[in-house]
């Protein structure tokens, strides 16, 4: 089968490998789509993904989305035909070949997380990772380029709790990729109150407005800091970049009691200095380096209900579009930081 294997830092490459075997408790998954994750996948190719600097070569991806085309015998929640979401595939089958998680396969495999919780068999010893809670079916009344999507659009909902968001808060997001835009869109729907956005790239302002944002900004710009004056101060700022200096920039813009979320892996910091002069004496910080599995699963809920009434759609996230053999140009592309989401097909 087609996988895309990241060879050296900076060099991806099209190999063969074995078609993996599904075990007990998993499903085999023929790829019909994936999208590129502009940060991790962008970090694991140029090797400073955190414990992934020497792990060359290795199998890429982890946004995917494909049709079942067998089942293990233990497998209750997954039928040949089903759409899933999130394959992976950790052993392909080749000496000296590691795993960076390998959704590019073109072929993956989905795990019955429901049915090995059942069974009292959701541990490492019987092949079970935290992952697996999120590899779930789609309805088929959801077209492949939205379940691909929910790949994104699940971990940024599900962080919603996790930062402890309530319908109403304003909130100022720093970062306009996917996730940052994600913050937005889903904010609007999930009924956050003012809502803006700080990115330097006038494209990606102007998206975030036609999400749904109040007010966009360059950074740097001097009406960030003048924002408690204009209209008073925050609930919430969203770094969706990683970048520790984010937390002194937002603190002074928080009322008392607010909250800063950072979203994602502050590239290897084993710390980071805060002000702590800059803010008022009483907010939070969270810090979300990971996904809470359980808060992602339980999001697919509501997105699939904002697809079918038709108030969120893949279509204004997918920016550029590509066939996986053309793997490298994707990423090069991503890396011009003008992509929002990068399609690959497989036909």
């Amino acid at each position: 089968m087609k996988t895309v294997a990241v060879t050296a830092p900076g060099q991806v490459e099209i190999i063969d490998t074995p078609q993996p075997t599904p075990g007990p408790y998993q499903a085999l998954v023929r790829t019909e789509l994936a999208c590129v994750c502009n940060k991790t996948d962008g970090e694991l190719v140029h090797g400073s993904f955190p414990g992934m600097e020497e792990a060359f070569p290795f199998a890429l991806g982890h946004e995917s989305v494909g049709r079942v085309e067998q089942i293990g015998d233990k497998v209750r929640n997954f039928t040949a035909g089903d759409r899933a979401v999130s394959g992976l595939v950790f052993d392909l089958g080749v000496e000296g070949l590691q795993s960076g998680w390998g959704g590019f396969c073109e072929y993956v495999l989905a795990t019955d997380h429901q049915a090995m919780v059942a069974d009292g068999v959701a541990d490492e010893d019987h092949g079970w990772v935290e992952v697996c809670e999120i590899q779930t079916r789609v309805d088929t009344d959801i077209e492949p380029e939205d379940a691909v999507l929910l790949c994104t659009w699940r971990e940024v909902l599900g962080s919603f709790r996790d930062f402890y968001l309530q319908p109403g808060d304003d909130v100022l997001i720093f970062g306009g990729g996917p996730v940052g835009l994600s913050f937005v869109k889903l904010g609007r729907l999930f009924g956050l109150g003012w809502i803006g956005l700080v990115d330097r790239h006038p494209e990606k302002q102007a998206r975030a407005r036609a999400f749904g944002a109040d007010a966009v900004f360059a950074p740097g710009d001097p009406a960030i800091a003048g924002l408690f004056q204009s209209r008073g101060r925050l609930d919430a700022a969203i770094d969706a970049v990683g970048k520790a200096e984010l937390v002194n920039i937002a603190l002074p813009l928080l009322k008392r009691g607010g909250s800063i979320g950072i979203y994602g892996f502050l590239a290897g910091l084993g710390e980071f200095p805060v002000d702590n002069a800059r803010g008022d004496y009483n907010y939070n910080l969270f810090v979300h380096q990971w996904p809470t599995r359980a808060y992602e699963r339980e999001a697919q809920h509501q997105l699939c209900g904002w697809i079918r009434e038709g108030k969120l759609a893949a279509r204004e996230f997918i920016s550029h579009r590509f066939a996986v053999d053309q793997i490298a140009e994707a990423l090069q592309a991503v890396q011009g930081r003008k992509v929002v989401k990068a399609l690959l097909s497989y036909a």
